[in-house]
C-alpha cells in the first residue's frame, strides 16, 4: 500500500451517511476518515466522530470564507473531502485547493431538483409534487455552483403513486447508505492509483 488517503467528512446534521462512511473505511486500507467538519455545534455527526475517536472541527461562517478552514484541512493533511448532508456552499479557495477531490451526495437524480435551497425534505417534496416515477441519489464532484459538478454515479428507486415525501426519503437514504462509501473508495483508488 503506497498511501492511505486522509478523508474529511463535512456534515451539518445527524450524520447517518457519515457513519456508514466511517464504518466502511475502518475496514479498507485505502482511506481513513481523519476529520469531521461541521458548521453546526449541535450536529449529531459530531457524536459519531467522538464515538470513533475522529477529530472534529466546528467552523463559523467567517472561518469558512477567510481561509481558516483550508488551514485546518492542510494542517490535518487532508487529501479528499466528502460532503454528507453539509448545508453550506463550499468556498472557492477549497475548490481550488482540492480540484476533483470534493464529492457530494444529492438526494435526487440531478440535474432535476438541484440548486440552492434544494436539500433534504425540500427535494423529496418537490419530487413527489412533480409526480416523478423514479428518484434516487446522485454522487457528484463539487464545483463553484450548487449541484452542478460532474456526475460520478446515480442510483434509482421506483416511486409509487401512493408514496409520500417521507417514503421517498427512506428509499433514497437506503440507496445512499448502500452505495456512497463504495463509490468514494472507488474514486479514491482511481485518483490515487491505489
Amino acid at each position: 500500500m503506497t498511501k492511505t488517503v486522509k478523508i474529511a467528512i463535512f456534515a451539518s446534521g445527524g450524520g447517518s451517511n457519515a457513519l456508514e462512511i466511517i464504518h466502511h473505511f475502518s475496514k479498507v486500507p485505502s482511506g481513513e476518515v481523519s476529520l469531521v467538519v461541521s458548521n453546526n455545534k449541535n450536529a449529531g455527526v459530531l457524536q459519531h466522530a467522538l464515538n470513533h475517536k475522529i477529530d472534529t472541527y466546528i467552523h463559523t461562517k467567517q472561518e469558512a470564507e477567510n481561509g481558516r478552514l483550508l488551514e485546518v484541512l492542510r494542517g490535518k493533511k487532508i487529501d479528499f473531502i466528502v460532503l454528507a448532508g453539509y448545508l453550506k456552499k463550499i468556498s472557492s479557495d477549497l475548490i481550488k485547493a482540492y480540484p476533483n477531490r470534493i464529492v457530494n451526495i444529492h438526494p435526487a437524480l440531478l440535474p432535476k431538483f438541484g440548486g440552492k435551497g434544494m436539500y433534504g425534505m425540500h427535494v423529496h417534496n418537490a419530487v413527489v409534487q412533480a409526480g416523478e416515477s423514479v428518484s434516487g441519489p446522485t454522487i457528484h464532484y463539487v464545483n463553484e455552483n450548487y449541484d452542478e459538478g460532474d456526475i460520478i454515479e446515480q442510483f434509482k428507486c421506483k416511486i409509487d403513486a401512493s408514496d409520500t415525501a417521507e417514503d421517498v426519503q427512506k428509499k433514497v437514504l437506503a440507496l445512499e447508505h448502500k452505495h456512497f462509501a463504495g463509490v468514494i473508495e472507488r474514486e479514491i483508488n482511481k485518483l490515487y492509483g491505489i
